[in-house]
């Protein structure tokens, strides 16, 4: 089988380094990234479109058919966010724009970065892990094929341009953090290559932690 994939979030980190990984495989056949802003980026497999508000998908309804996996890794920071506002970026615009997907592509493999410390049971203190968790569990009735993607730290990978500050500084004690932290560390390609599988051949956990990221990453 070959990929084609949507990619959403490439002007990000995480959605730039899975991107990054699904031009250069051999089984991904085309891409289409949906942004609100250009990628900067140009490729024989990729199409990009410029759209604004994920909330209504209508006026490019057309070209988003004909896909079989999507990786969604937009998403924004709670700090400094009520929780009704933070909902409506995160939960809202998420399940509206899979909505769409699974109307267009029944059967596409829909895959979400939440983070390490998504609260599944939607009870918990931390605000945003309720909210993420309640967006993993909708999604996951949702689809067929879906799974929650929960990184902690991240290598970033080496020349791509959206790596966030913090990684760059932590990054030369990669080595360190991960054996000293091995249920809390990966990286961005381990990332980008744990979802092309996901959607090549599946997985038998439907929410993946580090580990099993790292395992999916390398599944023969």
């Amino acid at each position: 089988m070959k990929i084609k994939a949507i990619i959403t979030g490439a002007t990000g980190m995480v959605g730039e380094g899975v991107l990054y990984e699904c031009l250069k495989h051999p089984d991904v056949e085309a891409v289409l990234v949906v942004n609100r802003r250009p990628c900067g980026l140009a490729d024989k497999k990729l199409n990009e479109i410029i759209h604004a508000d994920f909330s209504d998908l209508s006026a490019i309804e057309d070209k988003l058919s004909g896909y079989n996996a999507c990786f969604f890794c937009s998403g924004v920071s709670s700090v400094g966010m009520k929780e009704d506002k933070y909902t409506q970026l995160t939960y809202d615009l998420t399940l509206s724009f899979a909505k769409t997907l699974k109307q267009l592509n029944p059967e596409i493999t829909f895959n979400y970065v939440s983070g390490a410390g998504t609260d599944s049971t939607e009870k918990g203190k931390a605000m945003w892990a309720r909210v993420k968790g309640k967006t993993e569990n909708d999604l996951l009735k949702m689809f067929n094929s879906a799974y929650m993607f929960r990184p902690g730290y991240i290598q970033p990978t080496k020349g791509l341009k959206n790596a966030y500050k913090v990684y760059k500084i932590f990054a030369p004690a990669y080595p360190i953090l991960r054996a000293l932290f091995p249920k809390y560390v990966g990286t961005l390609e381990e990332i980008g290559l744990a979802m092309i599988n996901s959607a090549l051949k599946g997985y038998p956990k439907k929410v993946l932690e580090i580990v099993d990221i790292r395992d999916l990453a390398i599944k023969e």
